[in-house]
């Protein structure tokens, strides 16, 4: 059976319940008499039972009544409270944002942001997955995460993508290395240098091999996934490697340079990544809107401060 029963016929019910006058109980429900009489009597056709007994000076409820007093209760507490909470949704004191991220970004840049946002809504779980870009698109393919922070790569085209910021490469060698003095490297200078890579699933690889695309680098034999292992190898002089800037905070620890590559027209975008046709809750959109704003063009910055 389909029932037509409104909210407000349940707030009527309850207060002439605790009212037992219809002229008081409709005068607090800011009725007419007449209409507020009409909706009870409604009711009551829709229960499928008489709630009340009337009198010249009572109104009391009947057996069933009693029981519907019960069911009235309950469903206008469930209601309240569903919307209670779908104010703290809408206020963005509840809810949560996942996000997933390339390393880089994970360690560098977003905690800021994320710390930014906790103190302006720190009653919203924000989840962070650092990962590789295909990992990245998958975890927001699944749905465990709202927004990606990736690079560009294969599969972006089922998603909604904007470019956030533009990120620059660099050499990172020890400071004993031939080109260690150099301000700026140009493509060229690198002929001959022995590169340490990162592995090919990487976006960073797949970059670096565009930019040395024509240039006789020697290939050291070494690929690695971690850049922390990449420092390693560095500064016990197996090699030098390429990097985008920002990753240079995995290498500030140790006696090691890093040198801007004068390549302008070969950098790695980091974009963010969301599901077409869909919506982000309001505390994702929050958050992306964040994003976008603490973290548009990080990387030019950064290069500017270094020059």
């Amino acid at each position: 059976m389909k029932l037509n029963i409104s909210t407000r016929s349940l707030h009527a019910f309850l207060a002439l319940q605790e009212c037992k006058h219809f002229t008081h109980a409709a005068e607090r429900c800011f009725m007419s008499q007449s209409a507020f009489s009409v909706m009870i009597q409604k009711l009551e056709v829709a229960v499928g039972a008489k709630l009340f007994e009337r009198d010249t000076r009572n109104v009391t409820l009947t057996a069933e009544g009693e029981l519907f007093a019960e069911v009235a209760r309950s469903l206008v507490g469930d209601i309240e409270s569903a919307f209670a909470d779908m104010s703290d949704y809408v206020a963005r004191r509840k809810g949560r944002v996942a996000i997933a991220a390339l390393p880089s970004l994970a360690a560098n840049g977003l905690p800021a942001v994320i710390a930014e946002y906790k103190r302006a809504y720190p009653g919203i779980t924000v989840q962070l997955f650092d990962a590789l870009s295909d990992q990245c698109l998958a975890m927001l393919r699944q749905g465990k995460a709202d927004i990606a922070l990736t690079a560009p790569g294969s599969g972006l085209t089922e998603f909604d993508t904007k470019t956030l910021c533009s990120d620059p490469f660099y050499l990172v060698c020890r400071q004993d290395h031939a080109l260690a003095g150099k301000r700026r490297i140009r493509l060229p200078d690198l002929g001959g240098c022995e590169l340490i890579h990162l592995a090919r699933s990487t976006s960073v690889r797949q970059h670096v091999e565009l930019l040395l695309r024509g240039i006789p680098v020697m290939n050291s034999g070494l690929e690695v996934e971690h850049l922390a292992t990449v420092a390693g190898l560095i500064e016990s002089g197996l090699g030098v490697s390429i990097v985008p800037e920002l990753t240079l905070f995995q290498f500030r620890h140790m006696d090691l340079v890093s040198i801007p590559i004068d390549a302008q027209d070969i950098v790695r975008p980091i974009l963010i990544v969301k599901k077409k046709e869909r919506s982000l809750s309001i505390a994702a959109q929050g958050m992306s809107e964040l994003i976008e704003k603490r973290l548009h063009n990080i990387g030019s910055r950064a290069a500017g401060r270094r020059r």
